[in-house]
């Protein structure tokens, strides 16, 4: 039995909203139609330098503005992407999804009283609760001295657990899955270490299931030698995985957002969770740890608030853009069908069986590829689950995504992800 967690599009942005550019009305630049292609096959430079080129002739075009925005939340740029968002609400007050856009901007940003009002305005109350209750406090308050911490894993696979506090409370498990945003704790626990509830949403998980969880806050969350205070959380139900880690009872998981304040490393030969403070000092020696160990470096984009995309190629095809999500036990790869035709994939069929995801079981069918790459990087023959791709990610994001790449593809290698310079560094 596999657990692939957590594919979450609880906060996704609508694929409608997405096809904005190039339908819109009044739209007569043929350049847009353009730049709505670019977009599409991720070709994101290119399509930003035909939007410039629009909004200089026609600087009210509210598809090139917005679609300048999403570029620019798409690289981090977070200054331009405030600015290209602002500008894009100004002009249609009524749209939805810029809004969307602009509530993530300034999540990032740690500015949940500016982002909680945009979310209200899209109907996300319970996010938007839970973003509010921080009014008097600074989140993800990291503290202690050390400047890095390291925390042991647990066991290794087939997910990396480690052993964190919450709240105080005693070391409980948790498993490291950038395919989870935020923290996701177990509702039971949740109770115990009296996490604060603010209301429910859906979410769409593994395989393309639908469940529903709640939004809360924690105290506290101890990493080896750091404590991060004032946490937003997820809650949904965690403990079902309990069976894939040999009866570990697994209380949580750690999700992309609490890795986002770090310079995070996964190192799995090494069998840690490697977690540098931002500073300057840790950033110059990062970068020399790179050029000395003459590491693969490979660019990526992050749409919401967890999807970190880059290219990559299966079995030699064309160029493909993967979600890096750490959180698929028991395979490297998973992709959706159009894929799997075009990769000459062969699927297991005799072998299929079922998976946990966080809304349920999901039938999920083995296969190998012969050859996965992601930037620079390649390795053969990688374990796949077909089936445990939610078919609705495939173009989400108004772009494509052909697969998601995952642990058995890293398991002999430590990747770091620089957040701020969007970049991965594989050793």
């Amino acid at each position: 039995m596999i657990a692939f967690e957590v594919v979450c599009l609880a906060a996704l942005l609508s694929s409608a909203g997405m096809t904005l550019v190039g339908r819109g009305a009044g739209n007569e630049h043929g350049s847009i139609v353009s730049a709505d292609s670019l977009f599409r096959a991720g070709r994101f430079a290119e399509a930003e330098k035909v939007c410039l080129s629009v909004v200089a002739e026609d600087p009210r075009n509210f598809q090139a503005i917005l679609r300048l925005g999403n570029i620019a939340l798409l690289s981090q740029r977070l200054d331009d992407a405030q600015k290209w968002l602002s500008r894009a609400i100004e002009i249609k007050p009524e749209e939805a999804f810029p809004k969307s856009l602009l509530a993530e901007v300034f999540s990032r940003l740690d500015d949940f009283q500016r982002a909680a009002p945009l979310l209200r305005a899209v109907g996300r109350d319970a996010a938007a609760a839970k973003l509010e209750s921080f009014k008097t406090e600074v989140p993800y308050q990291i503290e202690g001295a050390a400047a890095v911490t390291r925390v042991k894993f647990d066991q290794t696979d087939p997910l990396p657990v480690i052993r964190v506090r919450v709240n105080g409370s005693e070391e409980v498990n948790f498993f490291i899955d950038t395919g989870a945003s935020e923290i996701d704790l177990d509702p039971e626990f949740a109770e115990q270490v009296k996490a604060l509830r603010f209301g429910s949403e859906t979410g769409t998980f593994g395989g393309g299931r639908q469940a529903s969880y709640e939004h809360g806050r924690i105290d506290s969350l101890t990493l080896g030698d750091v404590v991060v205070k004032n946490v937003p959380i997820h809650i949904l139900g965690t403990r079902r995985f309990s069976p894939i880690f040999g009866g570990k009872r697994i209380d949580g998981i750690l999700g992309t957002v609490m890795l986002y304040h770090f310079l995070p490393t996964i190192d799995y030969p090494g069998g840690e969770l490697v977690l540098r403070r931002k500073t300057s000092e840790n950033v110059m020696q990062l970068e020399q740890e790179v050029k000395a160990e003459k590491q693969i470096v490979v660019p990526f984009w992050m749409a919401g608030d967890h999807y970190a995309v880059a290219w990559g190629s299966v079995n030699q095809s064309e160029p493909l853009l993967f979600f890096v999500d750490l959180g698929l036990a028991g395979g490297g790869f998973t992709c959706p069908a159009s894929v799997i035709e075009e990769g000459r994939i062969k699927l297991s069929e005799s072998q299929a069986g079922e998976g946990i995801g966080g809304g349920g079981k999901v039938k999920i069918v083995p296969f190998v590829v012969s050859e996965l790459s992601l930037g620079d990087l390649t390795k053969r023959n990688i374990p796949g689950l077909f089936g445990a791709f939610p078919p609705s990610l495939e173009y989400a994001f108004g772009f494509r995504i052909g697969g998601l790449i995952s642990h058995a593809f890293f398991r002999s290698s430590a990747i770091t992800m620089d957040f701020d310079r969007m970049r991965f560094y594989l050793r």
